[in-house]
């Protein structure tokens, strides 16, 4: 009899147990909280019911079950290697990434079992079918076409299932390691020939370039050679003409002529290494001028005769002459001359240099020397003359001109 109240007190302690346990069950499975970018399929007594999107829900315990947890985020899925065979029978593996979103959570759970799977799959069906009508060369030049044709075929197939691919991406085209060393040999071998080609042209240019520099080059030194050979014969012709006139004009006597020319035939034995020297026929007739010049016999012979200070070349038969004046010259050189003592010694003053008398000793005339007179004034003081030039001590007296 003492055993009863006591049976029964445990019993309704478990009895209360088991409701409090059954009540938090309940309140557990009654909320449900749905985080941002996720829905949750709901089923009632094994039939779809609702989908419940982000926010706080309560749910009938025992009676409604959520079946799946779909994410509404853009999902990245990179896919392993391929193996595709182009149309020029060559093997090559692809990797493919695919962006895709659900955009329906109750087709994604119910149309297809698993969508990832089923986006692979597809994936690789379709990419073997554009690539089987493509040859090497065009697969590796077409990623932007096999994209575009990608996912068309693969958004059309998942719009069934609540998904919708965005973009799709090959991410690595690889050929055979044989057809790799071909392409590597035929790019080189297509570098060699344009480089030959450009280097080709470069010589090319070049050997152009260089002829025609040397053309030019040809054409102006044969200018300058003309134009400078005119010149030479332009300043000759009127030097001769201007020595002409003025032997004309200075009336020159036949004996200071004849002179002149017997002073000039030792210059042709001046050097040492002649051994014999020829006499023109003309000195016969110099000797026979001098010795009557000498005597006094001043008629003149067959020379023709002139009026003095006459010139048989007239005022206009001159060239004109483009030469600067002497007088000009000249005293344009003792200006810079006359500056450089100057400039020297501003350029000593500015440099920090202090002053050494030594240096301004060359600029002056030193003991013996003469200084030079002004332009325009003669010298007044007697010349030194230099110590290797020979004495003169019997100067040549001047000839005077018969009759």
């Amino acid at each position: 009899m003492n055993d009863g109240p006591g049976a029964g007190q445990i019993a309704l302690i478990v009895v209360l147990v088991l409701v409090l346990v059954f009540v938090v069950v309940a309140l557990v499975r009654a909320v449900r909280i749905v985080p941002q970018a996720v829905a949750i399929i709901v089923e009632r007594l094994g039939r779809y019911h609702k989908t419940l999107d982000a926010g706080l829900h309560l749910l009938i315990p025992f009676i409604d079950r959520p079946r799946a947890s779909v994410d509404l985020r853009e999902q990245v899925v990179s896919f392993p290697p391929q193996p595709v065979i182009t149309s020029d029978n060559l093997v090559v593996s692809i990797d493919t990434v695919i962006y895709f979103q659900v955009t329906s959570p109750k087709d994604a759970v119910y149309e297809i079992a698993n969508y990832i799977t089923g986006i692979e799959q597809l994936t690789v069906t379709t990419l073997r079918n554009v690539i089987g009508s493509m040859d090497l060369e065009q697969t590796l030049t077409s990623r932007d076409q096999i994209n575009g044709q990608l996912r068309g075929v693969l958004d059309e197939a998942t719009g069934k299932w609540g998904i919708r691919v965005n973009r799709v991406e090959l991410k690595a085209i690889d050929p055979p390691a044989s057809v790799q060393g071909s392409m590597e040999q035929q790019m080189r071998a297509e570098r060699d020939r344009r480089a030959a080609i450009l280097t080709a042209e470069g010589v090319k240019q070049s050997a152009i370039l260089t002829a025609e520099g040397e053309k030019q080059s040809a054409i102006l030194r044969a200018e300058g050679e003309a134009q400078s050979a005119i010149l030479r014969a332009e300043g000759e012709a009127r030097a001769i003409l201007q020595v002409f006139d003025a032997v004309h004009r200075g009336d020159a006597d036949p004996k200071l002529l004849a002179y002149q020319y017997l002073q000039t035939l030792p210059k042709i034995a001046s050097s040492p290494s002649n051994k014999m020297w020829f006499l023109p026929a003309e000195l016969s007739g110099a000797l026979g001028w001098l010795s009557k010049g000498f005597q006094g016999d001043g008629d003149g012979g067959s020379y023709p005769t002139r009026p003095a200070g006459s010139s048989p070349i007239a005022e206009g038969d001159l060239p004109p002459v483009s030469l600067t004046d002497p007088g000009e010259a000249l005293a344009e050189a003792r200006r810079e001359s006359a500056a450089a003592p100057a400039d020297a010694t501003s350029a000593g003053t500015l440099s920090g240099v202090p002053f050494d008398p030594s240096a301004e000793r060359g600029q002056r005339p030193g003991p013996g020397v003469a200084p030079r007179p002004t332009y325009g004034s003669p010298a007044t003081a007697p010349q030194v003359p230099p110590s290797d030039a020979p004495p003169q001590d019997d100067p040549q007296p001047p000839v005077q001109p018969a009759g």
